[in-house]
């Protein structure tokens, strides 16, 4: 089982975003300075909730009055030198998301898919890169190695950058963009919160649900361990035996792996939502500087209940159905995260220590029925699964002037994400209404091999270790000319492994027998009375290692022309070695050669060129050369089922990297304080795109490289501000603003397939491109149509917001469909239209100030939809209800 590693396992981080200054002397000498070249490596702190310009006059008295007018720009999406959105305290409050994923969404050209994981512009997640503090973060998902964003709770994460064009200070693997999540700095003024809530939605909350009892701490998300492997099983895994051996007993393995604790599945009143946080941080005066710290920590539980319908064919018009089931799932999901900070300053030299805990857990209990091929016989299966993932983090980073123009940044972190699935229990019992069975109107289960009956058992861990270190040395040479020079590492290495055991009855196995409830039927007693067996089902790769080792360094240029007109340049270079090893389990090794080396070097230019056109209006015209290398995931071929999806997958292991060529044209009007227009064009072809496509009997998800795709679109965005004053000359209105942000992003994808061209695909017969892909389909994940809108009612001098929020994206392809001498359709993902509306008012109550909170999401009760259809035919994949959300939280400020 996963257990808390200790935080204090070190770890080192990430470059503060420092915002521009600009001095006037006698409001007209202009003394100040570009932003520095490292300067989008992070978001904006806290403080940056400040309004965008700060203005302060200086008189001195006398005849000789001097008067000099400072004037500090905030505005980090216009002094930026890259195309950036600032996602900042204010703006993520405002939302009322409870995790940073969720804000993200409402980015221009960003959505959300699946379980937390972003898109930029239409751009799987394959392309987006995610940091912390600007260092690298591993993940928890065997599908993926980009970490899933909705891990992390919005109160840890004080500000969040997305930059749209790629510099060569950042990793090459950059497609879409690069998503850089700050979190809580040193604090300023000291603090202490804490905050609770409830929340509930239709479809869940006090309606029926199904669980299982478990372990006792199931609600702290840590288990008692009760769900570790149990002896006999743990000692044949390290025996190196194989079952097929004919030498193991493997009956008295099979005994113990189900009991009533993990096999019962229960019917229950599902209860509220309940959430809790508290943060605290203070500054102390130390030696030369100031010594800051600061604690949080959060804890929440959630239960959904989900009933969908999943459907699948073979036929190329879908006209006829493979299978058709109807699923209830209850996932119970509880979130502990804890932050620990710690910074030191003194004068122009900062040291900053970040630790970060967070573990996901999800208890999820599952049953369905249907049938397969058209026949009358029922199916139904129970599925009881423990999923834990686990992310600790530890960063450092310094920041230090070492003289006159020159400062030197140095990071460096160490990461560790586990994901632990230990007794994924799957049956099925199978009723064949036919007259001439006796027991033709019971669910049996006869453990044989799914052709009356089935059982299985998975053992599923995950562990990966990311250490880095970068370093920038960046040089002023005059307020017109600065250089960066910098190198990166970075190492990570992932086990996993995945053993799954089915149970298997003699065939004078009484069918009476099988009428038994999971945990009788294989109990101890039936297992050796009727002599059990069990057997792995995956003997060729069950276990694998995998490890990417990147090197790189650059270096680039900031030069200002003209005062309108600067340029922000770079060439990085970057050595990196992937592999992926199957493990050597077993006593005697197999003949697998699915095995993964790739050792390619780049180099990857870039720059960006900005006009000012006038006052608060300028242009700017990007260029770049970027990579995206495949997941481990699609390399490791060894199957895996996705509890979220639904679908089964298999990597290819002689999946290549993908090269992107980008370009980019946008104009940017800034014509008030925290108020922007602008518009933008967008190109990319990619070389040897990595998608995903569905093969077999048994549809099958794998990967493999298209030959080439183009990506091209625009994006709109608008903040406006209007105060009521005009409007209402007295009264509560008259004191008030309406905000409005609104972002449109138009998307377009295809696919180019030739004849002649090919691709690899580990096991297949065909290299024919054409076999995989279609010509002129889209990239996956893209939808043509992405939109958001705000309108928020709030108090400028106090907090009082109301705010509605509307979202829209088109269809999206999720999956290819099966694409045989007649393909199908692709599956298709609608994520429709979503209505939300966010309430917050601060009060005071005995003196202190208290946040109230009240949310309202997917008002109009948008479903969630997966299908393929083919003309009048339509199958759903995994469609269901999700339902109206309300939620009421609060929280009190005790500083």
């Amino acid at each position: 089982m996963l257990k808390p590693l200790h935080l204090a396992r070190i770890l080192l981080a990430s470059s503060a975003l420092a915002a521009p200054s600009l001095a006037l002397a006698q409001a007209t000498t202009s003394l100040g300075t570009t932003p520095p070249a490292e300067a989008p490596a992070t978001a904006p702190e806290p403080a940056a909730e400040l309004p965008a310009q700060e203005e302060v006059d200086i008189s001195a008295p006398g005849a000789n009055e001097i008067v000099v007018t400072g004037r500090r720009d905030r505005n980090i999406a216009k002094t930026s030198d890259q195309v950036v959105s600032v996602l900042g305290t204010a703006e993520i409050a405002r939302t009322g998301e409870g995790n940073i994923a969720g804000a993200l969404g409402r980015v221009t050209g960003l959505s959300v898919v699946g379980s937390g994981f972003v898109y930029v512009r239409g751009l799987g997640d394959r392309y987006s890169l995610a940091l912390l503090n600007g260092s690298p973060l591993p993940s928890p998902e065997p599908l993926r190695r980009v970490v899933p964003l909705d891990i992390f709770p919005s109160g840890v994460i004080a500000s969040s950058l997305v930059q749209k064009s790629y510099s060569a200070n950042y990793p090459g693997e950059f497609g879409g963009g690069v998503i850089n999540l700050t979190t809580r700095a040193v604090p300023r003024e000291p603090f202490f919160n804490i905050g609770i809530g409830l929340s509930g939605d239709s479809e869940t909350t006090g309606h029926v649900g199904y669980s299982y009892f478990g372990a006792r701490w199931d609600n702290t998300g840590f288990d008692n361990g009760v769900r570790d492997m149990p002896a006999p099983l743990a000692a044949f895994i390290r025996s190196g035996a194989r079952t097929s051996s004919g030498t193991v007993n493997t009956s008295a393995i099979a005994n113990g792996l189900v009991t009533g604790q993990n096999a019962v599945v229960q019917r229950w009143q599902v209860v509220p939502n309940f959430s809790a946080n508290i943060t605290s941080g203070r500054s102390f005066a130390v030696g030369a500087g100031d010594l800051g710290i600061i604690l949080a920590a959060g804890y929440s539980n959630k239960y959904t209940t989900r009933q969908s319908l999943n459907q699948a064919s073979l036929s190329a018009d879908v006209s006829t159905l493979e299978s058709n089931f109807t699923q209830v799932n209850t996932d119970q999901r509880v979130v502990v995260n804890g932050l620990l900070g710690l910074g030191y300053e003194w004068d122009s030299n900062k040291i900053r220590v970040t630790n970060l805990y967070i573990r996901d857990t999800i208890k999820q209990a599952r049953l369905s029925l249907g049938n397969r091929q058209g026949t009358g016989v029922d199916y139904m299966q129970q599925k009881t699964a423990w999923y834990e993932r686990q992310l600790i983090n530890s960063q450092f980073v310094g920041e230090f002037k070492l003289a006159d123009g020159l400062s030197l940044d140095l990071r460096g972190a160490y990461a560790n994400s586990q994901r632990e699935a230990p007794g994924e229990l799957f049956l099925e019992y199978v009723r064949t209404n036919a007259a001439v069975d006796p027991y033709g109107a019971l669910f049996i289960n006869t453990l044989n091999n799914g052709n009356r009956g089935d059982a299985r058992i998975t053992y599923s861990d995950l562990n990966e270790d990311l250490y880095s270190a970068s370093g920038d040395l960046s040089y002023r040479f005059n307020d017109r000319l600065s250089a960066t020079v910098g190198g990166a590492w970075s190492d990570t290495k992932r086990t996993s492994s995945r053993r799954d055991f089915q149970f298997q009855a003699p065939s004078n196995f009484p069918v009476g027998v099988g009428l038994l409830r999971p945990d009788l039927l294989l109990g101890a007693n039936v297992i050796n009375a009727f002599r059990i067996a069990l057997i792995e089902t995956d003997e060729g790769n069950p276990a694998f290692f995998a490890r990417l080792r990147n090197y790189a360094g650059y270096a680039k240029v900031n030069a200002k022309f003209t005062d309108t007109l600067s340029l922000d340049a770079g060439v990085r270079y970057e050595s990196a070695t992937q592999t992926v090893t199957p493990i050597q389990v077993f006593t005697t090794p197999g003949a697998s050669t699915a095995g993964t080396s790739l050792k390619r070097n780049y180099w990857l230019p870039a720059a960006t060129l900005t006009w000012e056109v006038a006052n608060g209006m300028q242009v700017r015209v990007s260029a770049s050369k970027t990579i995206a290398r495949p997941q481990f995931r699609e390399l490791i071929n060894q199957p895996y089922f996705d509890p979220d999806s639904n679908r089964q997958y298999r990597g290819n292991p002689l999946l290549v990297d993908s090269q992107l060529y980008n370009a980019e044209g946008r104009f940017e009007w800034y014509f008030a304080p925290e108020q922007r227009l602008s518009v933008s064009a967008f190109y990319k072809k990619i070389d040897k795109p990595i998608e995903a496509f569905i093969t077999g009997g048994d549809l099958v998800t794998s990967f493999a490289n298209a030959p080439t795709a183009t990506l091209y679109g625009a994006e709109f965005e608008l903040q406006k501000n209007f105060n009521l004053d005009g409007l209402f000359k007295s009264g509560s209105l008259a004191e008030r603003r309406i905000v409005l942000t609104a972002n449109y992003t138009y998307t377009k994808s295809k696919i180019k397939v030739a004849a002649g061209d090919t691709t690899t695909v580990f096991g297949a017969f065909s290299s024919r491109a054409s076999d995989y892909f279609r010509d002129g389909g889209p990239l996956t994940g893209q939808s043509d149509h992405v939109a958001n809108l705000q309108i928020g009612l709030e108090h400028p001098d106090r907090l009082s917001q109301q705010t509605i929020l509307l979202s829209y994206a088109s269809n999206r392809v999720v999956s290819r469909g099966l694409n045989g001498s007649v393909p199908q359709p692709d599956v298709i993902e609608r994520p429709g239209f979503r209505l939300d509306f966010v309430a917050r008012e601060g009060i005071e109550v005995l003196g202190k100030e208290i946040e109230l909170k009240f949310e309202a999401r997917n008002i109009t009760g948008q479903r969630h939809e997966e299908f393929q259809r083919s003309g009048n035919n339509r199958i759903d994949i995994n469609t269901y209800s999700v339902g109206t959300t309300l939620a009421l939280s609060a929280t009190v400020k005790f500083q």
